[in-house]
């Protein structure tokens, strides 16, 4: 089978709109998460990262703008066309336009205007794509997953190039609903930490675009992937991590990476009692408890569907330069089984990184991302 390259990228966010200047502010410590006093979103403060505007551009919504503005941005670097036949457009989210229905009554014109689907062939349409896109709805591992199916079905030879959008936005519905399960910080998140105690929401849109041609990428292999599914419970991760680890094992093995050559775990980190928890058992599972890991949710918040197409640029991006971010906000490791959180910004020569991601329903996906 082909091997799968990564040939473009961006990252649309509140910190900016590249993935040049978002690495740079994230390498010297920024942050957008922030109190957020919003009567229209919340009756209560919260924390999150959320753009101070987004200018909508004509028919289209806030999560359309920001995905459309991501795509351009990462076609703009490559040849790759989003109106060829050979071309595949996948949208990651969890969420998409969830926002035009509140307040509202449910009718057929509605639905279809929610429709993750429709709302697909909306951004794919505008760039003149042909194709039927493929929409990724697996609550927080879309992102992860969606790379992962990107590179199946290129290494099928279906498609010769991929165009991954990872995007969600927040709303009066999202942050309702992780406030009823109390999962969410009265303070910036602190993950892994002894004093965690819940996640930051974020709003982010990131464009991952793949290709077969080894002349189009900027070096980096999708290397190998893998998920699983721990059906423990609707919202709470397994308490063993066993399923995690299979995911992650099943990566490696893909790969043909050793726990010896990678230089660090992006992990999924969210910063909630069970989660890190979960993930720390499955690093251990995995032999990989003495890895360098660290979590970008104090950075950009909890960004759903666009968190695994984010902090997949992120790890390669990582790679390329030979170092190894900080999990800022940490402190005091504050999960049952010892893991290795890097505290400071460190060199490394290694060429292997591991990008994992869980989410409600049990999911869980890792994917390994290595120099060409």
């Amino acid at each position: 089978m082909p091997p799968v390259y990564v040939a473009a990228d961006n990252i649309t966010s509140p910190l900016g709109n590249s993935t040049t200047e978002n690495f740079e502010k994230v390498t010297n410590g920024l942050s957008t998460i922030r109190q957020i006093t919003d009567s229209s979103l919340s009756p209560e403060a919260f924390y999150a990262s959320m753009f101070e505007q987004i200018n909508c551009e004509d028919g289209f919504t806030r999560f359309e703008t920001i995905s459309i503005a991501s795509i351009q941005n990462s076609l703009a670097q490559t040849e790759i066309k989003l109106s060829s036949a050979d071309t595949l457009f996948i949208l990651s989210t969890t969420k998409g336009n969830i926002e035009l229905i509140e307040g509202k009554d449910m009718n057929e014109e509605l639905r279809s205007r929610v429709s993750l689907f429709n709302t697909a062939k909306l951004i794919a349409e505008h760039f003149g794509s042909t194709n039927k896109p493929l929409v990724v709805s697996n609550a927080c591992i879309s992102g992860v997953l969606s790379v992962i199916i990107a590179r199946r079905l290129l290494q099928s030879g279906k498609y010769k190039h991929a165009v991954i959008c990872g995007a969600d936005v927040l709303s009066k519905f999202i942050i309702s609903g992780f406030q009823s399960l109390n999962a969410m910080s009265k303070n910036p998140c602190k993950p892994f930490d002894s004093s965690r105690d819940g996640i930051n929401l974020g709003e982010c849109a990131a464009t991952i675009v793949l290709t077969t041609d080894k002349s189009l990428s900027k070096n980096i292999l999708v290397n190998g992937g893998a998920s699983s599914n721990d059906a423990n419970h609707i919202s709470g991760p397994s308490r063993t991590g066993l399923e995690l680890s299979f995911a992650i094992n099943k990566a490696m093995m893909d790969s043909g990476v050793t726990a010896d050559a990678l230089s660090f775990i992006s992990a999924h980190g969210t910063a909630t009692l069970f989660n890190d928890e979960m993930e720390a058992k499955a690093f251990n599972h995995a032999a990989l408890a003495q890895v360098p890991l660290h979590s970008l949710k104090a950075h950009f918040g909890h960004t759903l569907g666009a968190a695994g197409v984010l902090e997949s640029i992120f790890t390669y991006q990582s790679l390329l330069e030979g170092i190894i971010l900080p999990s800022k906000n940490f402190h005091t490791l504050g999960v049952s089984e010892n893991v290795t959180v890097n505290r400071e910004l460190t060199k490394s020569i290694k060429t292997h990184a591991l990008k994992t991601a869980s989410g409600f329903g049990g999911c869980n996906a890792a994917i390994v991302y290595s120099h060409a």
